[in-house]
Parts: C-alpha cells; structure tokens; sequence
C-alpha cells in the first residue's frame, strides 16, 4: 500500500507560499503566467523543506482547518504590498480626476482592474520602489520565520485581525492623501484663479481655455511628485509589512 503522508505533507506545506505568491504582485500576482506561478510556489516549498516541521495530516476535517489557516496566513502576508500598491492607485485616481486624465483608462496588469492612466503609473512606480528596497526578499524571509511563530497546525482567529485591517485601510488612505494633496491643491488654486479670471474678462471661454491650462499645470505637478513618491513609499513600507505580519499573526 503507498503511504501517501509525505505527498500530504508537501501539499500543506505548498498552500502557504502557494498564495503568498499567488496574491502578491511582486512574484506575479494575476498578470503573471501560472506555470510561472507554480513553478515559484514549488521551489519555495522546496526551499522550506529542511527548516519546516509539517505535522501527520490525517482528518480530512483538520486537513481542511490547516489548509484554510494556512491560506489566510499566506493571504495576510501578501498584504503589505497589496496596502502600498492600493494606496498609490488611490492617489493615482485622485490625481487623474483633478488633472482631467479620467477618461481614459486602461487596464493596470497588477490588479487586472481598469484605471487611469496615473494609478497605473503609480501603482508601477510603488512596485519599482518595492523591488529597490529589496522588499520581495523581506517577503520570503518573512515567510520562513513566520513558521517560528505560527507553525502549520490548526490554530484560532485572535480579535487583533480587525484592528490590523483597520490600520492597512488607514495607510491605504494616508499614502493615497498625500500622493495626492500637491496636485489637489495646485490645481485648487488653479480652478479660484479660473474663476477670478472669468469675472473679470466674461467673455473669456474658460471651458475651451481651462481644460489646457488644468491639463499642463497638473501633469507639470505630477512630474514633480513622481520624484519623491518613492521617498513615501520607502517610508511606509516597513510600517506596512509589520501591519501586515501582525494581521498573519492573529491566526495563531
């Protein structure tokens, strides 16, 4: 009879990384091919192998508890990036509707959702920075501690879950904001300006005139924003991965 245990055994030890790599963009997310995907997810199993105590899987009723467990841990780690790359989308959004870029959109190849041109921007921007900080290898190294600390095994759901989603929300806004609030203001003063101008010359058609002069005078604010964003991003990128490591942690 074959002893299907250590088969078992690699396919729980596989669900972790599996969507680890699955849902975080910097090892493909759903842009890239899914033999590339799961060749990744079998060599970081491979990798964990000798330093991973896997546990006799035998119940299918607790087969199905670790798995589960296993893939919100995975789903959890995965959402430092995930926080940054929405918050740079957010303030890509922002940025677009006020310069007048909403119109057009296209289809952003991290998240596979359609946006503008700017988010689109941005959100590869982050993703660049993410990269230069070496951050995909903070990701694996995190992964293969986080077995020190919440071994595979059946486990519960701690309270803290909610307050570490509150917090990633929170940075998904604070890094959206001030992306966004030079342009927003800029092009506040652009729009009073505008306005002071039509009462004082009404027969200027500032609907032919102002959508130029918003045109040029936001993307020249964009240009200059586009050259500390990575700055931001550096910033709260190690408050992001932490958020996140707390939120895997609440499956303890």
């Amino acid at each position: 009879m074959i002893d299907v245990g250590p088969l078992a055994q690699f396919g729980v030890l596989l669900v972790r990384p599996g969507m680890l790599v699955a849902t975080a963009p910097p090892f493909g997310g759903a842009s890239a091919p899914s033999q590339i995907k799961v060749g990744l997810t079998v060599f970081l199993t491979l990798m964990l192998m000798p330093i991973v105590q896997v546990p006799n899987v035998g119940a299918s009723v607790s087969l199905a508890m670790i798995v589960l467990r296993e893939m919100a841990i995975g789903i959890a780690l995965s959402l430092s990036i995930r926080a940054l790359i929405a918050g740079a989308e957010l303030a890509g959004s922002l940025s677009g509707t006020q310069v007048g870029l909403s119109m057009g959109a296209v289809v952003n190849p991290q998240s596979g959702v359609r946006n503008n041109m700017l988010a689109v921007l941005y959100a590869n921007l982050t993703l660049l920075t993410f990269f230069g900080l070496n951050g995909h290898h903070a990701l694996i190294r995190t992964l293969a501690t986080s077995y020190d600390t919440m071994p595979i095994g059946i486990g519960h759901i701690d309270a803290s879950i909610v307050k570490s989603v509150t917090e990633l929300l929170g940075l998904v806004f604070m890094i959206g904001v001030r992306l966004a609030m030079p342009i927003i203001v800029v092009l506040l003063v652009v729009e009073l300006a505008m306005g002071l101008i039509s009462r004082v010359a009404p027969m200027l058609n500032l609907m032919t005139v102002g959508t130029p002069v918003r045109l040029v005078i936001g993307l020249l604010v964009v240009a200059a924003v586009i050259a500390v964003a990575p700055s931001v991003i550096a910033r709260f990128t190690p408050v992001a991965m932490d958020i996140s490591v707390r939120a895997a942690r609440a499956f303890r």
